[in-house]
């Protein structure tokens, strides 16, 4: 099981922030933050050195931001 961070201002290379969101049930690789951190609309990142590094914090938002608000059913999707 991977390690999902308690405190938001954790930072995380880029392999343990995918690691992170897809065992917090945001099935996320490591290559699809790569794609969105040079073509954009991906969580907000820094770097240390060459290394780019994510807070948790930011990552989870991020992610939250993306789902769809509740529905009890998939007719409730068309209709949007």
């Amino acid at each position: 099981m991977a390690f999902i961070p308690d405190d938001p201002n954790t930072l995380l290379p880029r392999m343990a922030t995918a690691e992170a969101l897809t065992a917090a049930g945001f099935p996320t690789r490591p290559a699809t933050l790569a794609t969105k951190a040079s073509r954009g609309g991906g969580p907000p990142f820094r770097h240390w050195g060459r290394i780019p590094v994510y807070r948790w914090g930011d990552v989870l938002e991020w992610a939250q931001s993306r789902l769809s608000r509740r529905m009890r059913s998939t007719s409730e999707a068309d209709a949007l």
